[in-house]
């Protein structure tokens, strides 16, 4: 079997992975152990091939180094990435948990708004938080082209 960056879904869908994210964070007390687990959901990324991160596919918008590739697979996208930032590549990580491996429809369908609502963008700085919000950007423009 051969390793690829794209990841498969963990969840049946975007508002499973939303809701079961949610409910991670939700056993910390503290952002400060958040943020250690974001960090961890980084680090489990797969590796993301040097090929892949040229200047086509940074996203534009972070402060920190940020590639994202797509392949399609029928009506489905799915997404790789990295980040050259600790924290970022864990934001990573939750953004293609919740949009690798979609139809586009449900892509579409399923806006940046589920950052605000789990805390996330309240507890970034607004660097990141931008960051963040042009990645699933990013996504979108992928799923509408």
């Amino acid at each position: 079997m051969t390793v690829h960056p794209y990841l498969d879904p963990e969840d049946s869908t975007a508002a499973a992975a939303i809701a079961a994210i949610g409910e991670e964070l939700g056993m910390f007390d503290d952002w400060l152990d958040r943020y250690q687990f974001i960090i961890e959901l980084g680090r489990k990324l797969p590796p993301y091939p040097v090929e892949l991160q040229t200047e086509a596919l940074r996203v534009k918008g972070c402060q920190s180094q940020v590639w994202l590739a797509a392949k399609a697979e029928g009506d489905n996208l799915y997404f790789a990435g990295t980040s050259d930032a600790a924290i970022v590549s864990g934001l990573v990580a939750l953004v293609l948990r919740v949009y690798s491996g979609r139809p586009r429809s449900e892509i579409l369908a399923t806006p940046a708004q589920f950052l605000k609502d789990l805390g996330l963008i309240g507890a970034l700085s607004t660097n990141r938080g931008n960051g963040v919000a042009a990645m699933v950007e990013r996504i979108h423009a992928i799923a509408a082209a």
